[in-house]
Formats: C-alpha cells, structure tokens, sequence
C-alpha cells in the first residue's frame, strides 16, 4: 500500500518522467530501469527484487558519488545511501548499531538545558527530576548524556504511567518531549534476544527517521537495539536489518504492513505497540492500515497514544483497541519555543526574495534553512540565492533519494550554508549545528510552525528562527503565537529600502482602484435620483399628487372564471334519474 506522502514519489516515477537523451536508450538501461520498478508496496519505494537485482551489480568508487552525480550513483545502484545501497540510518548507518560508531563530526556534543536558558520554566517543567521516576541506572545515563536535567511535565506523567503497565492516551503540543516519554520506559520494560517486541508507528519516513535517532540515543547505554523500516528506501537493507532481531521497530504503517506480509517481519512478541502523532496518520489517510496492524496483534500488549489533539475518531479508535487507558493532558508550554529567538518581519509578497537576501547578507549566519510551503517555491529560492552568490541548495520530496541523501550529508559535514527545504522533506532532519530557521512562507498550522523552528535549537543550543510575514496574515502569526504561549516580537530593518511594486500589481491596483471609482458613481447615481412621488402631482388619477400605498389589483384581460354554472338548476329526481343513465351506459 502506497504512503500518501504528499511529497514522495518512487524511483521508478521518477526515473518515468526523466526524458532520454540522444533518442532511445541502450537496451541495458532500459532492463535495468525495469529492473528498477520492482519492489515496495504498490509502488512505495525502490525496493524488492528490484533492490537485490541492483545489489548484485558490480560498485566502483568514484569522485561524483561525493559531488551527487544521479548517474553515476543509477550505475552503482546504490542511490547514495551507503554501503549495500540503503542503510537504517540516515547517515547510512544502521540504526541498532552504536551512536559511538558515528564519524566525530556527527556525535552529538550536548549541553544541558538549564534554568536560564529557557522562559517560561514553571510552564514546561515539574519539580520532578528522572531519577524520581523510577528509571534504570543504565537509562538515566542515557538521559544524562543528551543533555537532558529534568523531565517536561508530559515525560513526568506518562513515563511512570507506562511503566505501571497501563495503556496510555496522551494529548500534548508539539516540542514537549514526547518522544521520550514513550520512548524512556521502553529502554527500562524491554528485554534482550526478543525481537520485534516494541513496534512504534509514525506518519511519515522523515518522522520515523527522526524517532529512531533520539531513541538510539537515548539506549545508547542499553543492549535494546532500535531499527527504522520506512518507504522510499531499499528492501533488501532494511530486511538484511530485520534479519538481526531488533528490540523496537520505528516504522510508517504502509511499509510495515509491506515487511510483514514478504516475512521479514512479525508482530507475535509485540508486548507494546506506540502510535506517534496518531491525528496526523489519521489526516492522510493511515486509518485502515491502523486498525489492520492492531488488530493483527493477538497477544497481551500496552498501546500507546500521542497526539497534538484528541478527535472523537482518536477516542474511537481508543475505545476498540485501548483497556481502559490513562488519560494526560498536559497545558504545559513548548520546550522548542522557550529555547528558539523567534521575530517576525512584515513583507509585500513581490519583496520576499529581497528581504530573505538582505538578512542572509547582513546577519551572516551560520548554517540556516529556508522553509517553503511548495516544491516549486523551494526550487525559485534556491536558484534565485545561487545567482547572488549564496551557496543554498534545495531538497523536497521530488528529488532523487540519491541527491537528497547527497544534500544532507553535505549539510551534517558543514559544508552547506544554506538549505531551502519543504515540509515534509525536512521534517525528520536532525542536526545539531542549525543556527536559524527562515520562514520563507508561513505555514497555515500551527503546529507545522513548532516543527519547523524546532530544527534550530538542538542539544541545548539557542537558536533564531525568523518570520516572513505578508500583511494579511495577522490573524495567522496570532494563532502562532497562541499555540507557542509566546510573544513573537517584530523586527525591523530601516536599512532595506523596499522597491516599487512589479508591473502585474500596479495593473492590479489600478483595476482595482477604477471598479471601485465605478461603484461609487453608481451609487452616487441612486442617491440623486428623482423622487416617483413628484411625477404624479399632475396626474388626473391621482388629485392632489397623493399615490395610495396599496393599489387595488390590475385585471390581466380574458374570460372571468367562476365557479357558478350558466345550466339551468336540475330537479332531486332529474338529478337521480341522469346518474342512472350514466351508469346503465
């Protein structure tokens, strides 16, 4: 079954739209690109026989693999990521593998989060600290090492909640920690040598990447071992993976469903079953393969909600799959936001590329991405940065997973400066050194708002996320901030000189401002009218100029229709007598 991610498209799509140079292909290419289209779900990902048949092609090192030539990497078969063409990890690592294996420029150097680091702290925090929640000494080294002193009021309340062994159903707002609220009492519960013991669903790839990251992290200190399954990736390595028997399987439903039914995969020893964002997968349409996953496991189990909000098709789900879960709703403010600098500037729609240009240029930061809200948006930004001599670079949900694969690995070295991004493209990314975020357009949930700036402001670190903000937008950055519990202040620039509208929108104004000239002397018109009253003064029928309110009814012409008769009345008897006739007839 396809993902409906509205940003991904399969290999096989892709390599479909791409036209042939030179007039037919080689008859080579051509079986492979066949080759090619095998594999996921009904199209989710380059996968299956497709992925092994590339796998067994011969590899050569070569300079364009580094420099994201789409060519060289369709020879080698492996798109990028890695060895074997594919990889758990979004660095081309497994995920159950250690984090210590990481390259030094990709561990994780954090520093914990303290009390003058973050506003608003009553509101985020308890009074608790993670040893009072009964954890495991090897988990609460885990949880020292990220960085993290105290537990938000979520991870306060669910952790020992899960731990107790009930079912849980938690309703909190984005960047509360609530990956490790769930995640935490996992590493604490599971047990070594059970695979596939712990499965966790989640809305999208990037988001599934995401998870099994932080909770690699997190377990770095323990012998569970995490793994991600996800679409848009090769079969046989995620598979190779499965085979190994990981503790907790991070996955999207479609992909898990797809691994389960090829046999890589099994939900027997499933004692906890997690569902991460569950209004989202319910947004896009995850619904039957939710409640298909569920009730395909049999044993007993804890399941786990989490979601921003709690719809009447949540408590119904929850009712036919949950036993009596703990409710928590927690009030409490946003981690993300507290740490995150956040303004906003006011732009014309025709000034936004000149604006983004002038705060790349004076505030000259370190490494920033540039959100926008459509694919074709992130493309026009990111030529229109390189023609002025910024290196930015685009990455959406169209590209090949070889060039994005490309883009991030340059991104997590540090030799990008600027990264234009979509949604869903850059939803999962996860790197330490972003020092700004850019809202290039400003997304119309909230919720996408906290998920975006929530890319600045890692492993404790402060960040800047800066607004775009067009002038009938108001009531939307108000919902913004309601949702942050926050203030967005406005910045300004004197320096930038805004320059004349474009052509299109004078001519606009113009139309605009002569309907509107129209109007007026139309009603003006009305206004200075005559009043019918006066031209009836020297009317006969009216003596004296006075017209009645109501006059009597004008007769149209024709005959006059009555219900009188013009026959003759009929005698009792006679009357009789002619219905007798009719009936003898």
């Amino acid at each position: 079954m396809t993902e409906p991610d509205s940003e991904t498209r399969s290999d096989s799509q892709a390599h479909d739209r791409t036209p042939s140079e030179g007039g037919d292909q080689p008859s080579k290419k051509r079986r492979r690109r066949r080759r090619g289209k095998g594999g996921g779900r009904d199209g989710e990902g380059g996968g299956g026989d497709g992925g092994e048949a590339r796998r067994e092609e011969p590899r050569e090192s070569s300079s364009s693999d580094r420099e994201g030539g789409d060519r060289e990497r369709r020879r080698r078969g492996g798109r990028g990521r890695g060895k074997g063409g594919g990889g758990g990890g979004r660095d081309g690592r497994p995920m159950h593998e250690s984090t210590d294996e990481r390259p030094e420029t990709q561990r994780r150097e954090r520093r914990p989060v303290s009390r003058e680091d973050v506003e608003h702290w009553e509101e985020i925090f308890g009074e608790k600290t993670f040893a009072d929640l009964g954890l495991r000494s090897s988990v609460l080294k885990g949880v020292e090492a990220a960085g993290f002193t105290s537990p938000t009021k979520i991870q306060a309340e669910m952790i020992p909640a899960v731990l107790s062994g009930k079912d849980v159903l938690g309703q909190s707002r984005t960047g509360t920690g609530k990956t490790a609220a769930f995640g935490l009492p996992l590493f604490h519960l599971a047990t070594r040598e059970l695979p596939f013991q712990t499965i966790i669903l989640a809305p999208t790839r990037e988001l599934a990447i995401q998870i099994a990251q932080e909770l690699a992290d997190l377990g770095k200190f323990t012998p569970i071992r995490v793994s991600a399954v996800y679409g848009g990736q090769n079969i046989a390595t995620q598979a190779e993976a499965l085979d190994k028997g990981p503790e907790i399987i991070v996955a999207t439903p479609g992909r898990l469903m797809d691994m389960v039914e090829r046999g890589h995969l099994h939900l027997r020893n499933v004692k906890f079953a997690i569902l991460d964002e569950v209004d989202r997968m319910l947004d896009i349409g995850f619904r039957e393969d939710i409640r298909k996953i569920l009730k395909a496991i049999k044993g007993e189990h804890q399941t786990v909600f989490v979601s921003a909000t709690i719809s009447d098709e949540i408590e119904k789900l929850a009712s036919n799959y949950m036993n009596d879960p703990v409710r928590l709703e927690t009030t409490g403010g946003s981690l993300t936001a507290s740490l995150v600098q956040q303004h906003y500037l006011t732009v014309n729609p025709w000034e936004k590329r000149r604006m983004l240009l002038h705060l790349l240029t004076h505030e000259e930061p370190d490494l920033t991405i540039v959100f926008c809200r459509m694919k074709r948006t992130v493309d026009d930004v990111a030529r229109y940065l390189r023609d002025k001599g910024i290196d930015a670079h685009a990455i959406h949900g169209d590209m090949y997973q070889g060039k994005r694969n490309s883009v991030m690995r340059r991104l997590r070295s540090g030799e990008l400066g600027v990264l234009v991004a979509s949604d869903l493209a850059a939803r999962g990314l996860d790197v330490d050194n972003i020092s700004h975020v850019v809202n290039y357009d400003l997304p119309d949930d909230p919720e996408i708002y906290i998920h975006r700036i929530g890319r600045t402001a890692r492993a404790g670190r402060k960040g800047v996320a800066w607004s775009l903000v067009m002038p009938d937008q108001g009531e939307l950055l108000t919902a913004i901030e309601k949702l942050a519990n926050i203030h967005i202040p406005h910045l300004d620039y004197p320096d930038f000189v805004p320059g004349p509208p474009p052509e299109r929108v004078q001519a606009e104004r113009a139309a605009e401002e002569k309907r509107i000239e129209k109007l007026k002397e139309q009603s003006n018109r009305f206004a200075n009218a005559p009043l019918p009253r006066a031209k009836a003064e020297n009317d006969p029928r009216f003596p004296g100029g006075v017209v009645p309110t109501k006059l009597p009814p004008r007769s149209m012409g024709g005959r006059v229709r009555t219900t009188r008769s013009n026959k003759p009345p009929v005698s009792d008897d006679g009357d009789k007598s002619e219905k007798s006739e009719k009936k003898s007839d």
